[in-house]
């Protein structure tokens, strides 16, 4: 081993727990502070390279450490960490092409279940979290307290008691002046941004009714290996576990729910919803449901329907529709119908939306004005967790039940070894809790 190299194996990583951590960090917050605030000000000058540090190395952590990378002028990736070493090696490949802006040296790689804590102390300004979201409280946590900038995948918690930590830090991330992007990309969208301004103006009257969709077949799965404890096969299929993923409706439809809480400029009252499990039944794809379809009631009594599907065989339909009384919406296609029409054409250059959310969040820390997106999509992903509440348990739930709900399904402490699998919910039977 190198002298300095801080690489551990996954299999004796060191325990972590997920809320002594959250006290671990906080005292290093006063002088973290005051290096952010001097990185800050360097930064809205543009005189230094802006240092990232990725935490999670899979496909969309590499995928979204590039998109930070190539679509923006001095920075560059100075740090790495995952659970497992093959992500990071997979990771390294996959990010050389950025050239010189990819520069992370052996001891600027970390393995475990620490491995972020590792990424957040060494000498970076901004993090790219893009670990299974069960973690993302907890990682988002520990970078506010630290003072880095954050870009966070989505959905940023699996649970309502994930969720009030998020709030929790979107208030510290706001006091410390520091930026905040997530990963749900239609906020950058040219199209999504013209037509949702246009009905906030009135383009289609009063908004009454509408609809979102993330239906397609089903996704990966990777059959589990002799030598894979419970926590190593669950981690390797994260998307199956509900204290990873949140299940589907958490995991992926957050998209198109947080569309419809930005086009009503609310979060609803309540939702009630149903699911099931019909498609994927063998226990290789853990406990989540394979369907949900919520009916979400917003405060001016506009009722959205929900409906997601991950099932081979099936028609493919993502997005969303807006019903109003002087007209419709397809935002996906920057389309308004009515006395209002409108279309977008198809904008020439500049990056897609994957790449701006980059941009935006770099340029606003640059400008001293840096975004803070954390509370707006802690509530989207509230949304979607009181859509599956109510699948789960078959009953109605409201946001202040949701909000105060004292479920909290992520495990206290992390270790490679057993992990029970819990029963697939049964409507009716679940409790809520």
């Amino acid at each position: 081993m190198q002298a300095g190299r801080r690489i551990e194996s996954a299999a004796n990583s060191s325990t972590v727990s997920r809320r002594s951590v959250l006290k671990a960090t906080a005292g290093a917050s006063a002088f973290a502070m005051a290096g952010a605030l001097t990185t800050n000000f360097a930064h809205a000058q543009g005189s230094t390279k802006l240092r990232i540090g990725l935490v999670g190395c899979g496909g969309r952590g590499s995928g979204a450490a590039k998109d930070c990378a190539s679509s923006n002028d001095n920075v560059q990736i100075v740090a790495m960490g995952d659970v497992f070493q093959e992500r990071i090696d997979g990771a390294k490949k996959a990010l050389a092409e950025l050239g010189d802006k990819f520069s992370v040296k052996d001891d600027h790689c970390f393995v475990g279940f620490d491995a972020y804590q590792k990424v957040i102390a060494s000498d970076v300004d901004l993090v790219i979290l893009a670990t299974p979201p069960g973690f993302r409280p907890m990682h988002i946590a520990a970078a506010v307290d630290a003072g880095k900038h954050i870009f966070a995948e989505k959905p940023v918690a699996v649970d309502p008691a994930g969720v009030r930590s998020v709030l929790e830090s979107a208030k510290k991330i706001k006091e410390k002046k520091l930026g905040f992007v997530c990963g749900t990309q239609r906020r950058h969208h040219k199209g999504y941004i013209e037509t949702i301004k246009r009905i906030h103006d009135g383009a289609i009257g009063d908004v009454v009714g509408g609809q979102c969709y993330w239906n397609q077949a089903g996704l990966w799965m990777h059959p589990r290996q002799q030598s894979w404890s419970d926590m190593e096969w669950q981690l390797r299929n994260w998307l199956y576990f509900t204290w990873l993923s949140g299940d589907h409706i958490v995991e992926q439809h957050v998209h198109n729910i947080d569309v419809m809480n930005w086009v009503m400029n609310a979060t609803p009252v309540s939702a009630y919803g149903m699911g099931g499990r019909q498609a994927r039944t063998d226990p290789a794809y853990g406990h989540i449901f394979d369907h949900f379809a919520i009916e979400y009631v917003y405060p001016n009594g506009t009722r959205i329907q929900s409906m997601c599907r991950q099932q081979d065989g099936t028609e493919v339909r993502v997005g969303e529709n807006v019903v109003g009384t002087k007209g419709t919406s397809n935002p996906s296609a920057g389309q308004i119908t009515g006395s209002n029409a409108f279309r977008l054409r198809a904008p020439e250059g500049g990056y897609g939306e994957y790449q701006q959310e980059h941009v935006d969040l770099i340029n606003s820390i640059r400008a001293g004005t840096p975004l803070n997106e954390a509370k707006q999509i802690a509530e989207t992903t509230l949304t979607a967790i009181m859509g599956r509440m109510s699948a789960y348990t078959g009953k109605l739930v409201t946001w202040e039940q949701a909000m105060n709900s004292k479920l909290d399904i992520v495990p206290a402490k992390f270790a490679m070894g057993p992990m029970p699998v819990p029963a697939v919910a049964i409507p009716g039977k679940e409790q809520l809790v």
